[in-house]
């Protein structure tokens, strides 16, 4: 696209949102008309509902038959690595929410591709525990793990897979992290300089119209926050055994300064500066929210939750797609055009793991400064 060439706006059948006229905007569009009867229809076909799969077999790479693996590769190089972690969500519910909500998409558009006859990999999740900002310390329930453990893991799955042939990877956030997820994915890029497609998702942030409130059309009484109306709904969608709504309380954050500077979870108000991006201008949620609840959980319905998942889920299977279109299963842009390496260079370390000429990416030389 011509730096001049905005996109046109199309505009949803009650005319309350707009969508970019482009394959992604039509999309979000025909999730956002469509009735939840056809909601239903289209959830069916990514399998959803269905329970919690991280112990199922054939699922993710780690729990699926070796040649099954590899067979499938030959169709789909693409590899999405759910991340989330545990944090207190409310008596109501599990301190794995952000886990469950991230690898549920995973594992839906894993099924909806397997229909279509190139199933895409899914990586158990490398991050459980998490990174938090300051404002989530010293809540019962929240583990917290360092920025540097967690860029320093993220980096070495995303080695990992791609000396196994997955060169096309999707890091599918799920959690008020994503300034690491961001650093690990760049310092992995300059450090090795290997060819591929890499590609980090903040989930809830990539679908938000989908989280629009009653105000601007959508489904929600509140905005996006945590454990609260919109989260609890996805997760009567996604694992209704985990979510206890006798139990749902609703809190407010507690502001120090005046609001209209920092955004909700979503961008939902094209505020200056995102959530993360600051800190002090709100109480910690220990003593402002100790309910591990920030926002209205008791008004959640399994219904609310529909559109936004249903969303994030055609979203990367629309991906997934268009990298496979670009670059089919055993290929990858040139090295010249991305790196500092060249085709040359790189060919041995291409080739498929243990065929004649293969070498493993650890014996390749970093050529960055960042270690």
């Amino acid at each position: 696209m011509a730096l001049n060439d905005i996109p046109k706006l199309i505009w949803s059948n009650d005319g309350k949102m707009s969508f970019e006229d482009t394959k992604v905007g039509r999309m979000k569009k025909e999730v956002w008309d469509a009735t939840e009867a056809e909601l239903d229809t289209m959830l069916a076909e990514f399998g959803v509902p269905s329970p919690p799969a991280l112990g199922a077999p054939g699922m993710y790479i780690q729990s699926t038959i070796r040649h099954q693996v590899l067979e499938e590769k030959k169709k789909n190089d693409v590899v999405l690595i759910p991340v989330g972690c545990s944090e207190m969500h409310g008596d109501h519910t599990c301190s794995a929410m952000d886990t469950f909500f991230v690898t549920g998409i995973c594992e839906g558009v894993r099924r909806y591709t397997a229909k279509k006859g190139r199933p895409v990999g899914i990586a158990l999740p490398p991050l459980n525990y998490g990174c938090h900002p300051l404002h989530h310390i010293g809540m019962p329930g929240t583990i917290v793990v360092h920025e540097e453990t967690v860029i320093g893991q993220l980096e070495d799955v995303m080695l990992g897979l791609w000396n196994d042939g997955y060169r096309k990877q999707i890091i599918v956030n799920n959690h008020g992290q994503f300034w690491v997820i961001e650093a690990a994915l760049q310092r992995f890029c300059k450090k090795y300089q290997l060819p591929g497609i890499f590609r980090c998702i903040d989930w809830h942030r990539a679908v938000r119209e989908a989280f629009a409130t009653v105000r601007d059309g959508g489904d929600y009484e509140t905005s996006f926050t945590h454990a609260d109306e919109a989260e609890t709904s996805v997760g009567l969608l996604l694992f209704p055994e985990m979510v206890d709504m006798k139990y749902a309380v609703d809190t407010d954050p507690v502001d120090i300064l005046p609001g209209g500077h920092f955004d909700s979870s979503v961008d939902a108000f094209r505020r200056p500066s995102r959530w993360s991006e600051g800190e002090g201008h709100a109480c910690n949620e220990v003593y402002a929210t100790p309910e591990g609840v920030v926002g209205h959980s008791t008004k959640a319905t399994v219904s609310k939750g529909k559109r936004p998942v249903l969303m994030i889920m055609k979203y990367l299977a629309l991906l997934i797609d268009e990298y496979l279109e670009a670059f089919p299963a055993g290929t990858v842009p040139p090295a010249e055009k991305m790196t500092l390496r060249t085709s040359e260079e790189m060919a041995p370390y291409l080739k498929e793991p243990f065929t004649p000429g293969w070498k493993s990416v650890y014996a390749l030389p970093k050529l960055s400064y960042t270690e």
